[in-house]
């Protein structure tokens, strides 16, 4: 899910690359094997199939493998293999990329001797960490961008790298007093799940890593690596380039890696790292509950991998006359509530609130637009909700848009007033002037008075300075 043409997806940002970008990328056993993660089953499954048949496959018999129902599904799969250059189509023959089937071999049975899923340390780390403080770790540090997004008071700061890449990739922007404030790209943003948000972050940071002349193939490389890592496990960095050890310190920043101390010899991927290509959200907060106790509720990755079934458990109920009912103690949910919630009260396990006509406007400055507010209630709506049709109350949904259409009545266009004529005959001319070439916004004849665009000032100026002239010569 993209967030207004903000990439959110390694697929989309892999296909704009170029053929020799590929080919270096093919060299890396762990990198094939994480781009073959990105492919769709049937994808997978003409990878699988084709991986030790060295001819080229006819798409006629290719075409043979699947239902009548599945053929588009099987065209698709094969537009991203060409586009992903891991086949090549040629007079309708498809041919798999030597370089990735070799590599690609290499991942699957052990072979090659480039160590490119990491070198574990060969000796015991003195401080070492378990899973548990790895997840803790990665919460807190993912959490404190998240915060820092919908303005919690009580989060840390991020770093200068983090307060960066959040204002290029627009998910926040300067407001007043030249502090950063979220915009309707950045609420978007947190209505992804932390996969996509972790993979919508680290694709603008390639973006940065192009600019500053870093190896991009190095950088999507060790992306890649991380993917393939083992939770728990500690990697030695000598067979890291210096790009990739560079990387570590702003990878510390995201909550993707864990080093001790800045030059250690050793790391950490954290849940974040391990479940980049596995097709799996890595879950930071747990699901909030009216029953949930306070302290679980910032609970740590641990429980990553949970069903669809619970991802689908909500936590608020909307009422017909505005009133709003949050389970959950979770700070960040609240921090969102807030930005287009007036919240009255607030207990251990619950927040109430009103959604009025002044906190929807709020939001609309900030510019999130209602189709988001609606979006957020209706997908943590709570499950009693989630059994009536439709979900949302319609007064309260209504009323939401009539707000962001009322606001969107008025349109503010920098403009110039034209006043204080003594004689009438010189407004006329005036107000001809700017008609004739089309920068009039306003005009009231009898105050004498008009409005023109800052376009033609320039233009209407220059005019009357002319007629104040020839009148003074005149006379």
């Amino acid at each position: 899910m993209s967030v207004d043409n903000f990439k959110t997806s390694i697929y989309e940002y892999l296909e704009t690359l170029p053929d020799f970008t590929f080919q270096r990328l093919f060299q890396k056993p762990a990198t094939c094997l994480a781009i073959f993660r990105l492919l769709p089953g049937i994808g997978r499954q003409i990878v699988m199939s084709l991986l030790y048949v060295e001819k080229p496959m006819s798409m006629q018999d290719l075409g043979h493998w699947v239902t009548l129902d599945g053929q588009r599904k099987l065209q698709d799969a094969i537009v991203k293999l060409t586009r992903l250059r891991i086949m090549v189509e040629k007079n309708n023959m498809l041919m798999m990329n030597d370089t990735f089937r070799l590599e690609f071999k290499n991942a699957l049975t052990g072979g090659g001797t480039q160590q490119s899923f990491g070198l574990p340390c060969a000796t015991v780390d003195k401080h070492q960490v378990d899973i548990a403080f790895l997840d803790q770790y990665s919460t807190q540090q993912w959490e404190a961008i998240l915060h820092y997004m919908v303005g919690t008071l009580t989060s840390r700061k991020p770093s200068a790298g983090v307060l960066n890449l959040l204002e290029r990739s627009q998910l926040m922007k300067k407001g007043e007093q030249n502090q950063l404030e979220i915009t309707n790209k950045g609420f978007q943003f947190l209505l992804q799940d932390v996969n996509t948000q972790v993979w919508a972050f680290l694709l603008q940071y390639l973006n940065v890593a192009e600019m500053l002349q870093m190896d991009l193939v190095e950088v999507l490389n060790f992306l890649f690596q991380l993917g393939a890592s083992e939770l728990g496990e500690n990697y030695s960095v000598e067979t890291l380039t210096q790009t990739q050890q560079h990387m570590l310190e702003d990878l510390r920043d995201y909550g993707i890696v864990y080093q001790r101390k800045r030059g250690s010899r050793r790391y950490y991927p954290t849940r974040l790292a391990t479940t980049l290509t596995s097709g799996n959200s890595a879950r930071l907060i747990s699901k909030p509950s009216p029953t949930a106790d306070a302290g679980l509720a910032s609970s740590s990755i641990s429980a990553a991998m949970t069903s669809k079934d619970d991802e689908e458990q909500g936590f608020v109920i909307v009422e017909t006359n505005y009133r709003l009912y949050a389970y959950t103690d979770s700070l960040l949910q609240i921090s969102v509530l807030n930005l287009f919630v007036q919240l009255n009260a607030r207990f251990p396990n619950m927040v109430t609130g009103l959604i009025t006509r002044d906190s929807v406007r709020n939001a609309l400055i900030k510019g999130i637009t209602a189709e988001q507010m609606i979006a957020y209630l209706q997908s943590h709506a709570h499950p009693q909700m989630r059994k009536k049709t439709p979900i949302l109350p319609l007064t309260v949904v209504d009323q939401m848009r009539l707000w962001e259409m009322e606001r969107n009545r008025l349109k503010t266009t920098p403009a110039f007033m034209y006043m204080n004529y003594n004689v009438q005959a010189d407004y006329d001319a005036s107000e001809k002037h700017a008609r004739q070439v089309g920068v009039l916004l306003w005009a009231n004849p009898k105050k004498r008075t008009m409005v023109i665009t800052q376009v033609g000032h320039e233009s209407v100026k220059g005019f009357v300075k002319r007629r104040i002239e020839r009148q003074q010569q005149q006379q």
